[in-house]
């Protein structure tokens, strides 16, 4: 008889691009949130949660860098259709709104929230999973919707914690960039036809002006560059009269937004698209200033693109302007937080009739990272009390215990673990970051008593304080088992 081959364990090991979410970074996440959806329902949203997967036809080919439909996507064939992971929560909206098009308000305002998939390289913070928290009007085709989407977005990150100072709204229109590229002779049809993809790289190349500066810019519009691997990376290969004309509209902005629209009118001049993007961007830097949203918190900049494909007009992006420390210990700028912009068109691929539409998407995980980069946030969430356990027979007056603290509203747990060693439950406590410790024996059991240790500030104490500093701030307090409650209260208001 063969000799069965023994079967090798699993790895224990996240997939590559992926990662875990542990208890602190999961409750930062959800109050994120939390606030966030405070933020998009005042402001009139409703929410919407629609499936994680959709066919890949509904998803459509508007991920930027990518060559085939199924590309840049988790995606798989199901009974002769291909099913893809949603890369974002705009497509999904799409479908919807055509879906139930004649059962949904119009204009329909919705938020939605939740993990989006991109089967791309992964590489420093860039995951292929990650959290994004969107809001869009869909039926609405006046510019002011796009304001009231920058002005919310301006609102939602000070109410996160991002102070005012720390960030710009960054807005464009790409119908100003797509009037650029008509007076360089990109859009003719004969030019078209041939060379879409080069157009693509051009759109892609402005986009990346804030990482690879003017030059990489200039770059990539013409025969191409090396990126930081050392690998060549192909241009769009344009002639160099048109090369000066894109870069000239990527670092079009002037002292002011008069300046600005100046140049960009100079800019495209001759096309009526682009003189259109030009009015549009003027209307929405005047509705913006009437709510007092004025430069201190969005201006209105050329070089911002976006690089999906399907947007159609005013384009929006959020960037944090104060200085972190990269994995070398050199100072950057962290950059963009969310993005969005009006996408006309994407409905209509499903009715064939134009549906206007203009949403954000804000990245979640980027924005927490943000924060714990410049300190707004604690990195470590506040464990359970823990009562422990010095008498496996009194088990039920533990849990008793504990239910008196749940009761009260107090997150609380008994010391599940071998209780053999006290030591262990208490350093099980500092584990779980533990505020509060419950100690109660036989002794304590008969004479009607229980021990409270404040972990905290025994923490502090044992780190930084003298022997007479220790007598004088007691951390462990003898009190009677019927006001176990009120000192436990007690302690985590001081705590706090």
């Amino acid at each position: 008889m063969a000799k069965i081959k023994k079967q090798p364990r699993p790895k224990a090991q996240t997939p590559k691009g992926f990662q875990d979410y542990f208890g602190a970074d999961v409750t930062a996440r959800a109050e994120m949130l939390n606030t966030i959806a405070g933020v998009y329902h005042r402001y009139g949203f409703d929410a919407l949660e629609t499936s994680a997967v959709e066919t890949v036809e509904a998803l459509g080919k508007f991920l930027p860098d990518v060559d085939r439909p199924n590309e840049g996507v988790f995606a798989w064939e199901e009974d002769n259709d291909w099913l893809a992971l949603r890369y974002d929560l705009t497509a999904p909206l799409a479908r919807v709104a055509a879906q139930y098009r004649n059962d949904l308000p119009s204009p329909y305002r919705r938020y939605a929230m939740g993990p989006v998939w991109r089967n791309e390289k992964p590489g420093p913070g860039r995951f292929r999973q990650f959290y994004q928290c969107d809001a869009d009007t869909v039926g609405a085709s006046s510019v002011a919707a796009d304001a009231e989407i920058c002005a919310m977005l301006s609102d939602t990150l000070e109410a996160v914690g991002i102070d005012r100072g720390d960030y710009v709204i960054r807005v464009n229109n790409r119908k100003v960039l797509d009037g650029v590229f008509e007076a360089a002779g990109l859009l003719e049809s004969e030019y078209l036809a041939d060379n879409v993809e080069r157009v693509g790289v051009a759109i892609r190349a402005v986009d990346k002006i804030d990482r690879l500066g003017a030059d990489g810019v200039r770059a990539m519009l013409g025969e191409g560059r090396k990126d930081d691997s050392g690998a060549f990376v192909e241009g769009a290969n344009l002639a160099p009269w048109q090369v000066d004309h894109i870069l000239n509209f990527a670092t079009a902005k002037g002292l002011d937004s008069a300046e600005t629209f100046a140049r960009l009118r100079e800019l495209v001049k001759g096309s009526q698209l682009g003189e259109e993007g030009v009015v549009e961007l003027e209307t929405i830097a005047a509705l913006l200033d009437a709510q007092g949203y004025g430069p201190d918190r969005i201006i209105i900049d050329p070089s911002v693109v976006r690089g999906l494909g399907y947007y159609t007009g005013p384009v929006y992006e959020a960037e944090l302007t104060f200085e972190v420390t990269d994995e070398k210990g050199r100072p950057r700028n962290f950059g963009s937080v969310a993005g969005g912009g009006r996408y006309d068109d994407l409905v209509k691929r499903f009715t064939g009739q134009e549906v206007p539409a203009t949403g954000v998407s804000i990245g979640v995980d980027r924005l927490l990272a943000a924060l714990r980069a410049k300190g707004g946030m604690d990195q470590t969430a506040v464990g359970p009390v823990v009562v422990t356990v010095m008498d496996r027979d009194r088990m039920s007056d533990y849990q008793t215990m504990v239910a008196e603290l749940r009761n009260a509203g107090i997150r609380a747990e008994v010391y599940l673990g071998n209780p053999k060693n006290f030591g262990n439950q208490l350093k099980y406590a500092d584990k779980r970051h533990s505020p509060v410790a419950i100690i109660a024996g036989s002794d304590e059991f008969d004479k009607g008593i229980v021990q409270i240790k404040d972990l905290i500030l025994g923490a502090e104490i044992a780190k930084n304080a003298t022997l007479e500093e220790w007598k004088d701030r007691p951390s462990q307090y003898e009190v009677p088992r019927d006001q176990m409650l009120a000192k436990v209260r007690e302690i985590l208001d001081t705590q706090s």
